[in-house]
């Protein structure tokens, strides 16, 4: 029996990469799993179709994080489709790098209203689903929270902000038995940092060599610890922050 048996989990931005690993992984230990989407239903129904595959029990639903209506419509869904939730990672997030002279509101809006709001929305709107017996919140963070590479200063801004929120929120739902922790990732292959050229360019090996373990992430490194923090196996950890990189964050 996997570790998250008969438990329902929500994973938003799962149609790709980490988000895509997290839903899977979640599914193959048990879970009912929601694979929440922003554009790419395609991309929704194949992981989806995975799961269900493999033997797994999932849906895909559609919303914007960063519209609260969205959010909304989201887990009126999710309550129609399984009544509770017991799991919810918050995966969505969107990134750019650019210099300070190239900072622009519209930029700033994007990635705040998405990585920050989008925690918050879907923690207040998912909140009255979780069961009295409480529940688990993964948030999804990254190295450059600390790390603050040139160039990031928005998106060093937003996981800055998220790992912030991951304590706030271990405290203020605590009492409702409730944990909240975030995973920290280091450079992981993913279709956004494909598509971003980060693969096989000069950051990466830059990067690799600065990790310990001598490679980056694949969205399998991520997906694990996720499973654990979701599960009774870290029911006394809540407010932390979990970096996932093998070692570059060091």
């Amino acid at each position: 029996m996997g570790k998250l048996e008969n438990k329902v989990a929500v994973v938003t931005g799962a149609s790709k990469g980490i988000g895509a690993a997290i839903a899977r992984r979640l599914a193959a230990e048990g879970a009912s799993v929601v694979v929440n989407y922003s554009s790419s239903k395609e991309g929704a129904d194949k992981v989806v179709a995975d799961i269900t595959a493999a033997g797994g029990k999932a849906v895909a639903i559609g919303g914007s994080v960063a519209v609260e209506a969205e959010v909304v419509r989201l887990f009126d869904e999710v309550k129609k489709a399984y009544g509770r939730v017991d799991v919810l990672v918050n995966n969505a997030g969107v990134y750019s790098f650019s210099p300070i002279e190239s900072v622009t509101t519209e930029e700033y809006r994007r990635q705040f209203d998405t990585n920050v709001m989008g925690t918050l929305l879907t923690v207040k709107t998912a909140l009255p689903l979780f069961p009295a017996s409480g529940g688990s919140v993964v948030n999804i963070s990254s190295v450059v929270s600390t790390l603050a590479p040139p160039g990031s200063s928005i998106y060093s801004g937003t996981k800055g902000a998220v790992d912030t929120i991951t304590r706030v929120l271990a405290k203020e739902l605590g009492p409702k038995n409730i944990r909240v922790n975030a995973i920290n990732p280091g450079m992981v292959a993913t279709e956004g940092t494909d598509t971003a050229g980060f693969l096989g360019s000069d950051f990466e090996k830059q990067v690799v060599a600065t990790t310990p373990l001598g490679r980056i992430g694949q969205p399998e490194d991520i997906a694990l610890p996720a499973a654990f923090l979701a599960s009774d196996e870290a029911r006394w950890i809540t407010g932390e922050t979990l970096f996932v990189s093998g070692g570059s964050a060091i």
